[in-house]
């Protein structure tokens, strides 16, 4: 909850003086008991809505209300730290804005501010909802610390993206706050050089681009809130047969995240043979961590310039595929699955992809040629798979904890095909279980056609094959359901 002073809420009369004071707050939702801003409301009837500017900086601590009989001041009272520069920034460009909010013994707490872009009105920047983009971005930022300077300081902003230079100065102006400090500093720094006339019109260019990827990542901090561990149990006996050490060790990894709420300093290797569901283990642990993925495949890549972009002295310049990684996520807490780590030994082209790697799990920073900035990486979760880790380089088998995936057994096999890989494809194609039945000694057949083949990849095809063949049966043919059995199979897979 915001910490409030009792002598912010003094009542001054004068309109050229400062009235308000500042809390900290690092509530995500703006409600009344965790407004954005307070306004006196002793001399003022507000209702549920209100029209009008915030004060130039002259007269900036009033905002002016918009009525038929004329305009009205109400002073500010308190502000949440976090949004005193776009207070201000809305005053010095008189930009009309709705505020929301509820008369509450503080005064009348703002919980909405939201642009009016016509009647005469200055636009904010040049597209809808920056505004609300800005409000957002603030929210899930922490609370300012002290030694910050001013001088770094539809209704949903999901889908902005701040891509013109107006955009991106008014993003700084207002919620550059939101930004670690070196990139905050690094971004400073780019937007002089998009605008100077004394670049080339490619390095303005290469700038304007890398500001719109850097400005639109939501840059969180590396604290995690609990997840409930029955929850994780649940989503993991939902997805996966067995596999009990598995996830023994995942429930671990979410109980450490609950002590501490950071990320493991560790990441997790998946080792086993191909088709025994490293890769879905892996999405469900992103699920479970609730954290947006991305996913980097190591057997093609084979040059390290693909992982850490190129120059921008070159023409055709671009970030590499990590940073692309955070421009599609959107934010700086996300999981990267490492698929054939054990292929990521030796490059052919400049550099070695597998030094790369080591920079990016020792969450110490990563720098893209590109971007010519350190990227922090501490909300960044690796989990790797691969086939055979004797052919994965002691470096990289260090910066992760490995858990050994076994072969399924032919039981285990049996299992999932009955109760797990047929039945959900039935339901994917709409037929109902009894319109489709494999006999016992059909099932043993698919077993043994496949029985030199590792993981459950080709049962899962095969259980595909016998579904749709089914399906054809039922509607073309008309039959009301098909009973497989040893010989119809061996059919089937001829």
């Amino acid at each position: 909850m915001p910490v409030y002073d009792s002598e912010s809420i003094a009542n001054s009369k004068s309109k050229f003086e400062c009235t308000y004071k500042t809390f900290t707050s690092n509530n995500q939702t703006a409600t009344p008991d965790a407004p954005i801003l307070v306004l006196d409301n002793l001399s003022v009837a507000f209702t549920n809505d209100c029209v009008g500017t915030f004060t130039n900086p002259y007269r900036k601590t009033a905002f002016t209300i918009q009525t038929p009989d004329g305009d009205i001041f109400s002073n500010i009272l308190l502000i949440d730290s976090r949004f005193e520069s776009l207070i201000r920034w809305l005053g010095e460009n008189k930009i009309k804005v709705k505020l929301t909010g509820e008369n509450t013994a503080r005064g009348y707490a703002v919980y909405k501010i939201r642009e009016i872009a016509y009647n005469n009105s200055q636009k904010l920047s040049s597209e809808d909802g920056f505004l609300q983009f800005m409000i957002e971005r603030l929210l899930e930022s922490s609370a300012l610390s002290e030694n910050i300077s001013d001088d770094e300081l539809d209704e949903s902003g999901d889908s902005m993206k701040v891509t013109s230079l107006t955009s991106i100065s008014d993003f700084l102006n207002c919620a550059g706050i939101t930004l670690p400090e070196n990139i905050r500093l690094w971004a400073r720094r780019n937007l002089a050089v998009a605008r100077s006339n004394e670049v080339t019109p490619e390095e303005k260019r290469h700038a304007q681009r890398a500001l719109s990827i850097m400005l639109n990542i939501k840059w969180k901090s590396n604290y995690f809130e609990a997840i409930d561990p029955d929850e994780a149990r649940r989503i993991l006996d939902e997805e996966l047969f067995g596999m009990e050490r598995v996830k023994q060790r995942i429930i671990e990894t979410i109980i450490q995240i609950n002590r501490t709420h950071t990320l493991p300093a560790y990441g997790i290797l998946l080792v086993g043979p191909a088709g025994t569901g490293k890769s879905q283990i892996a999405y469900l642990i992103a699920k479970i961590l609730k954290l947006p993925w991305s996913t980097l495949d190591m057997s093609s890549i084979n040059d390290a310039e693909q992982l850490t972009g190129s120059s921008r002295i070159y023409s055709n310049a671009k970030p590499g595929i990590i940073m692309e990684a955070f421009n599609m996520a959107g934010e700086s807490n996300l999981v990267f699955i490492i698929n054939e780590l054990d292929k990521a030994t030796s490059g052919n082209g400049n550099g070695n992809p597998a030094d790369v790697l080591l920079t990016l799990l020792d969450n110490l920073g990563f720098t893209d040629n590109y971007m010519e900035c350190l990227i922090p990486t501490s909300g960044v979760y690796p989990i790797a798979t691969a086939n055979y880790k004797d052919q994965i380089s002691a470096p990289l088998l260090s910066r992760f904890a490995i858990i050994d995936i076994p072969d399924y057994t032919r039981e285990e096999k049996k299992t999932i095909f009955v109760e797990y890989s047929l039945p959900k494809v039935l339901k994917r194609i709409g037929l109902k279980e009894n319109e489709c039945r494999v006999q016992d000694g059909a099932l043993d057949t698919v077993l043994d056609i496949f029985k030199d083949t590792t993981g459950i990849r080709d049962l899962e095809q095969a259980a595909e094959h016998i579904a749709a063949h089914a399906l054809y049966l039922i509607e073309v043919e008309h039959k009301t359901e098909v009973v497989y059995n040893a010989d119809m199979v061996k059919e089937l897979f001829n």
